[in-house]
């Protein structure tokens, strides 16, 4: 009786380690079956956090782009628009500014040539453009006297103009005498500045 029972003990030493063992393992695959995952709703929720960032960078970049190209644009317009003020300025220039001569004379003097030569350039730089050059007297001598003078002065301006490389194609010539004075006054002031030849842009504009 005594010996069955050793046995018995026996048995049970041999046997409670590997049932301990075996409680252990499944323990621990119950933790880990039971460990809790990412639920639908958070990946759900992740996803579209995601997505707004994306769609945000997408939407601040774009603003960028637009207000980089804005000010491209602005910066364009603005040269443009100094472009265009230059251009009108020299137009106004070229078409302002006459040259004059002294009492019935038709030769080209000093600050005649400087003016001349800012003609010629202006038209060097717009090749299309046309030209009529009109001779103008003061108020003395005879209206066919004026006339002839006027022609002169008119072709004096035209033949400075070609000496600079100006075509004669582009450059056409009428005399007005007394006709048209820019200055209606009777004196010496009036009759020197009446005294001139004046430019006409007539095509290619």
């Amino acid at each position: 009786m005594k010996r069955h029972g050793l046995i018995l003990f026996l048995v049970a030493l041999l046997i409670l380690p590997i049932m301990a063992l075996n409680f252990t393992s499944c323990a621990k695959k119950a933790v880990t079956t039971e460990a809790p995952g990412i639920s639908a709703e958070e990946k759900a929720r992740q996803e579209a956090e995601r997505k707004k960032r994306e769609q945000a960078e997408r939407e601040k970049a774009a603003a960028e782009a637009k207000k980089k190209a804005e000010a491209e644009a602005k910066l364009k317009e603005q040269q443009l628009a100094r472009e265009k003020a230059a251009a009108y300025a020299q137009r106004a220039l070229f078409l302002n500014q006459h040259v004059h001569f002294d009492f019935d004379k038709y030769t080209i003097k000093t600050n005649a040539e400087i003016v001349l030569r800012a003609k010629a350039d202006y038209m060097k730089k717009n090749p299309k453009i046309a030209i009529e050059i009109q001779g103008h007297c003061d108020e003395r001598g005879t209206l066919d006297y004026n006339l002839a003078l006027g022609d002169r002065r008119a072709n004096a301006a035209a033949k400075y103009l070609m000496s600079l490389g100006i075509s004669q194609s582009r450059i056409e010539t009428i005399s007005y005498g007394e006709e048209r004075p820019l200055n209606p006054g009777h004196n010496e002031d009036a009759w020197a500045e009446n005294r001139r030849a004046q430019f006409l842009i007539i095509s290619g504009e």
